[in-house]
């Protein structure tokens, strides 16, 4: 079975409005890496983590809840933020869906394929989702 992808057409006014996404599960491997560093961080920065989640991986860091991330140092969090982003890929031209840049496309996505804060907070809360199942609300 393939891993599973998500088409995201940003809706929301502004400079993304239109702008189509792609965003792409992780390799189990490397999704199992980002829970347990993810776990670790958490721990490290004071948050109670139960012994079990660790055990539990994406789904484990679903349960903790994402107030939870609230305690971790940037310099702790930014590696992880950073590996999300690298599932995220852009069709610069929805007309042509086969080119796109960044996950799996021609070249990693530019600075101009995401213009607006929100759209990068809206593709996080879709990446999270489609790894655990579980869904965060938009922060406003």
């Amino acid at each position: 079975m393939a891993r599973k992808e998500k088409t995201i057409v940003i809706e929301k006014e502004g400079r993304d409005k239109g702008k189509m996404f792609i965003i792409h599960e992780m390799p189990p491997s490397k999704a199992e890496k980002w829970a347990i560093r993810a776990i670790l961080a958490l721990a490290k920065s004071g948050v109670e983590v139960p012994d079990d989640i660790a055990n539990a991986g994406m789904a484990g860091i679903a349960m903790l809840g994402l107030k939870a991330f609230g305690g971790l140092r940037y310099e702790d969090a930014e590696p992880l933020l950073d590996e999300m982003f690298a599932m995220v890929a852009v069709i610069p031209d929805p007309q042509n869906p086969a080119i796109k840049r960044g996950c799996g496309g021609v070249g990693p996505l530019i600075e101009d394929d995401i213009e607006e804060v929100m759209t990068r907070l809206t593709l996080r809360k879709e990446l999270f989702t489609l790894h655990t199942g579980f869904s965060f609300p938009v922060a406003r």
